[in-house]
């Protein structure tokens, strides 16, 4: 994995290694841009290079670096899928938490920039989520989360703006749990739900046969103009 960082965690005993994405000029704001299960692999890299281009400081946090720094792993190989899956299982939400609030102070303190907004897909939908609920990042923006119906007791803790795209065929989300997203959240003053008719899982990974042009190039651009009315 291309990291280029490592920044601190909280408690200064360890450091999360990063990708990180510079624009030219000031940054307009930063973007932590959040794995999938797979690692901070080339698409992941390619998302923080377009905000990048963008005007925006790019962070790509990686989320196993305590189980296994470094990972790339692919969504079309039966055994690297299992090995992701075990990736996440093994995953601590809450410790990974405090690693996202530690992106957001290096981001802040070291670099100076004050706007933080974060995007994140699969795994990281959920955790966009989680730091709309439980950080004091500036906006967020969940692709295809997974568990959100399981966590919308938290939901009267999202004070700042939240979008989540939700795919309807999303094989890894069913019917009821996107309908109880809906019945939690569509009456949530901070919150933007956008269904796409039809689409599945990683209908907006930057590489692979999971892409849909249209329907990535929709929810991209309704990321975009979120960020640039929040963020900057």
């Amino acid at each position: 994995m291309a990291t280029n960082t490592a920044i601190p965690t909280l408690d200064g005993g360890g450091t999360i290694p990063a990708y990180v994405a510079e624009p030219e000029g000031t940054p307009r704001g930063a973007i932590i841009v959040q794995q999938e299960i797979f690692g901070v692999d080339e698409g992941i890299r390619h998302k923080a290079d377009q905000w990048a281009a963008k005007g925006y400081l790019a962070v790509a946090p990686d989320t196993f670096w305590r189980q296994q720094p470094g990972i790339e792993l692919s969504p079309y190989i039966e055994a690297e899928m299992q090995a992701a899956l075990d990736h996440m299982a093994a995953h601590d939400f809450d410790l990974g938490m405090q690693d996202i609030e530690a992106v957001i102070h290096w981001i802040r303190r070291e670099k100076q920039v004050a706007k933080v907004g974060f995007v994140g897909f699969c795994m990281g939908g959920k955790i966009a989520y989680m730091a709309a609920a439980r950080t004091d990042i500036d906006a967020s923006v969940g692709y295809y989360g997974v568990m959100i119906d399981q966590m919308l007791g938290e939901k009267h803790a999202i004070a700042k703006p939240l979008m989540l795209h939700i795919p309807t065929a999303n094989h890894f989300v069913d019917a009821a749990a996107r309908q109880a997203m809906h019945d939690g959240l569509d009456d949530h003053p901070k919150v933007t739900l956008h269904d796409y008719e039809g689409l599945d899982h990683g209908f907006a990974a930057e590489i692979g046969a999971r892409r849909d042009e249209a329907g990535a190039q929709l929810a991209d651009g309704r990321t975009e103009a979120f960020f640039a009315q929040h963020i900057g």
